[in-house]
């Protein structure tokens, strides 16, 4: 790696000293045991011993104290599989025009470094009005069952979750949900040269054109209305049979008005067709306006808005709010980097946002 600006503080050079052996360490969603050894020896050369679950690891604030609300820290160590396009080499940390390329600086390194430094920073302090939890977990690129999910139960009862995400430091207050429907109308096979059969292409035709249509009573006021789209259709088996079954793909995009075993039930009474939801555990999330983060947040100068991205806020069942250094634009993206100077004032962002915070 490049060297950095003598003039950044020392958390700032730590930050990136780690995020770029993180960069070098390849960690694609189920293969993040190298990552999470390396997040797990920086814990250990500071004298603290992680929790491990899996790829998992959680630590929890040293002056612990039941009778307070807890707060959990988290972001995750996995990434998605480099673009094509990459011009730079994705697994090699490099430090050009003050930004750190590579792949995961951006989304979601960044992030979880910061709210590392975050968490070490209060970890000595007596007296504060809350517990921490810092957590870096596994899987979030996939949504799978072996990432932050699997670990909720290790650490107790929750009150507040701060997700780590590129967000600019803007709050998102709310983040869109997902479910994937698989649909089938049915119909009668019969010959195409004879008045004879049930098209079943025909009847899909017409209960897509009723989805399209549709508009939920309800809507976020972050988010706007649900999104529904069809994504794939497959029918027939040769030309000239009527077939007698059409299948069709909904991606659907929730919002915090309804739940997703809600949207589900509506989607299912209003088609007449069969309507199998894939799963219903990605759910939408929304906090309240007047929820004491956000209002901290308002008095820092940070923007309130509602995310279409999905992130691992979707299997917390407990008050959430994604915040970190970094774009969103740039995830998943070729050459993907952050500033180094993102990465400062996201550590200050964050111990700013915690400061004094009382649930």
């Amino acid at each position: 790696m490049s060297e950095i600006d003598e003039s950044y503080d020392s958390k700032t050079k730590e930050a990136v000293a780690l995020l770029s052996a993180m960069i070098e360490t390849q960690s694609l969603s189920r293969e993040e045991d190298e990552v999470a050894k390396v997040v797990e020896s920086f814990f250990v050369k500071k004298g603290l011993t992680p929790f491990r679950s899996g790829n998992n690891l959680w630590l929890k604030s040293k002056h612990w104290d039941d009778t307070k609300p807890t707060i959990l820290l988290n972001s995750h160590i996995d990434t998605v599989k480099p673009a094509s396009s990459y011009t730079l080499d994705p697994f090699k940390a490099q430090v050009i025009d003050s930004k750190l390329y590579g792949l995961g600086s951006n989304d979601a390194g960044g992030p979880l470094v910061c709210l590392m430094q975050a968490f070490l920073h209060y970890q000595d302090q007596k007296g504060l009005p809350f517990n921490l939890i810092l957590a870096a977990t596994a899987e979030e690129e996939i949504s799978g069952a072996n990432g932050v999910a699997s670990i909720l139960k290790d650490l107790g009862k929750i009150d507040l979750a701060i997700v780590g995400e590129p967000t600019l430091m803007d709050m998102a207050v709310a983040e869109k949900g997902l479910i994937v429907l698989d649909c089938e109308a049915k119909g009668v096979s019969g010959h195409a040269a004879r008045d004879e059969g049930e098209n079943a292409i025909y009847k899909a035709l017409v209960e897509i054109e009723k989805l399209k249509n549709f508009k939920f009573k309800k809507e976020s006021d972050y988010l706007g209305p649900i999104k529904k789209t069809v994504t794939l259709i497959e029918s027939g088996t040769q030309h000239n049979v009527v077939p007698d079954s059409c299948k069709f793909v909904v991606d659907v995009r929730t919002t915090d008005a309804y739940s997703n075993a809600e949207t589900v039930a509506i989607i299912d009474e209003l088609m007449d067709v069969e309507v199998k939801p894939r799963s219903i555990r990605l759910n939408s999330s929304g906090l309240s306006k007047e929820h004491p983060i956000v209002k901290r947040g308002e008095s820092l100068g940070m923007k309130k808005y509602g995310s279409p991205t999905l992130s691992d806020q979707a299997l917390m069942p407990f008050d959430t709010i994604k915040i970190g250094p970094g774009d969103s634009a740039r995830s998943h993206t070729a050459d993907e980097y952050i500033g180094i100077d993102e990465i400062e004032n996201g550590i200050k962002g964050y111990i700013a946002l915690l400061d004094g915070l009382e649930l």
